[in-house]
């Protein structure tokens, strides 16, 4: 146990840590009393600017120091330097925030097919484009039919997922129990940079949601673009510990999820500060809408019992200083906004965080199926925990990531290293914020009741819409229908595939 010595040492670093972190000037809160966080997590350094592509590096920064608080609003500094090591809203050109994803040579193969194989599985492809993968007890995993540019993918846990391009760029992605999308791209008219808008549709009902798309490593990734930012002093308010360690009654005992996962997830008793709170609020909503699916899709196991592979304090820990720099980084973004600037995807995104030569905390959100260093698949679902521990191939199409906690069965075991596609990475961070997102939105309405702190007056301010939703397309009306069809289609794809090969 530390003393009370330590403990201040302790407190302390985590401040300077969380300066650097979000490489902005922070102001305190009102409240002038210091809270006492958890133990200080592995050193979050400083975002740093994206790389270009091809080398994948960032220099270090060795005279980077925490700029001077200018009090204010208890926000953040709203034009840091460029030379600071922090956020670059135009990195130098042929890097990856500048390539237009209409540049990019098109996959040789979907996406199954670019990555490794399990060990023992049968891969066969025809000359007409279509592909088709056995898992090694003959069982069907993936599936392309090229006449119909449709992917079926049979999931370790049971579940299944439909994805299909369109001619135009539209993608469809339906998956059982689980909320499925159409993409439609759309770019803003001044800077001319590519945006996809998804609507969404689970349990009856649309929702709308936005990515800037950018090139890295030759693929068209998108990354997620907040509709809405909020003022400085909420974003300061919500970075900045609390005054004081605060309890929450979430409400979740009755509920079936939360016993069912009781094993695996308890949430803080208390909470020193907003970036703790959004970490069970995320957490939480992947077990839920993971319980929701397995339920409908009749594919629950037994309750995780106590005693079971917990996550642990310090892997929480972890989770809550990257939510932290996630904070940090939507800030600066609401401060480009705020000039009429767009946000630059390669730095809101993977590029960044996996060529910055630090580690970074990674949240699964929806099932996934990887394969281990020794060539076993193995499956991932929503709230496991990764860690991604540079450097990356700068010429791969995946990344290596360590297992920190998942749930046992089939799922990938803990510290196994497993290779995750950069597409489902960049899904993996997108869920992250869109949860964090969604958690602030709460934050700001919440705030004074239940337990949370009342907020300042300059973080009560109404969000302000980004600049690109002007133009934006408005949701899809057809979703419902367009989803439906390609679940039906599925069966007629994997049929000609199968007979095919």
């Amino acid at each position: 146990m530390l003393n009370a010595k330590s403990r201040f040492s302790s407190t302390m670093m985590l401040g300077a840590i969380l300066f650097l972190g979000a490489s902005l000037c922070l102001a305190a809160p009102n409240d002038t009393k210091k809270a006492t966080p958890p133990p200080p997590p592995r050193p979050a350094a400083a975002p740093a600017r994206p790389a270009p592509a091809q080398h994948n590096t960032v220099a270090p920064n060795n005279n980077q120091r925490p700029m001077p608080n200018t009090g204010g609003a208890g926000g953040f500094h709203a034009n840091p330097p460029v030379n600071n090591g922090g956020f670059h809203a135009n990195p130098p050109a042929g890097g990856a925030g500048n390539m237009r994803p209409n540049n990019m040579s098109p996959a040789a193969a979907p996406r199954f097919a670019q990555g490794r194989a399990p060990v023992g599985a049968n891969r066969v492809a025809r000359p007409n484009g279509d592909m088709l993968q056995r898992r090694p007890n003959g069982r069907v995993s993936d599936v392309h039919n090229a006449r119909l540019g449709m992917d079926v993918h049979h999931g370790l846990m049971g579940g299944s997922r439909v994805e299909v391009v369109r001619p135009g760029g539209v993608r469809i992605v339906a998956e059982r129990g689980r909320p499925g999308f159409v993409a439609h791209p759309f770019d803003r008219q001044f800077g001319g940079h590519a945006f996809a808008a998804r609507t969404y549709y689970y349990h009856g009902r649309p929702y709308e949601r936005f990515y800037r798309t950018y090139g890295y490593h030759g693929m068209a990734i998108e990354v997620f673009a907040p509709a809405h930012y909020y003022s400085v002093g909420f974003y300061g308010w919500a970075y900045h510990p609390w005054g004081r360690p605060v309890a929450y009654a979430w409400g979740w005992g009755p509920s079936p999820w939360y016993g069912y996962y009781g094993g695996y997830f308890a949430p803080y008793p208390t909470y020193a500060g907003p970036n703790y709170w959004l970490t069970d609020y995320m957490i939480a909503n992947d077990l839920q809408a993971e319980y929701q699916a397995n339920m409908e899709a009749n594919t629950m196991g037994a309750p995780m019992m106590a005693g079971g592979p917990m996550i642990t304090p310090e892997v929480k820990q972890q989770i809550s200083a990257e939510v932290a720099n996630q904070i940090a980084l939507e800030n600066y973004e609401a401060q480009q906004n705020a000039a009429g600037q767009d946000a630059d995807p390669a730095s809101s995104g993977i590029a960044r965080m996996l060529s910055d030569g630090r580690p970074h905390v990674f949240v699964a959100g929806s099932d996934l199926d990887v394969v281990n260093l020794a060539g076993q698949e193995c499956a991932l679902t929503p709230g496991d925990v990764l860690q991604f521990n540079p450097p990356v191939d700068p010429n791969g199409v995946s990344a290596n990531l360590v297992v920190l906690a998942s749930k046992g069965g089939p799922e990938c075991r803990r510290a196994d290293t497993v290779a995750v596609a950069l597409n489902d990475l960049q899904e993996m961070q997108n869920q992250m914020r869109q949860t964090i997102d969604d958690g602030l939105a709460k934050l700001q309405a919440q705030q004074g009741q239940g337990g949370l702190p009342p907020a300042p007056p300059s973080a009560q301010v109404a969000p302000s819409n980004a600049q690109f939703t002007s133009i934006a397309p408005p949701p899809d009306p057809d979703v419902a229908t367009e989803l439906s069809q390609q679940e039906s289609q599925a069966a007629t794809a994997e049929t000609e595939v199968s007979a095919g090969s």
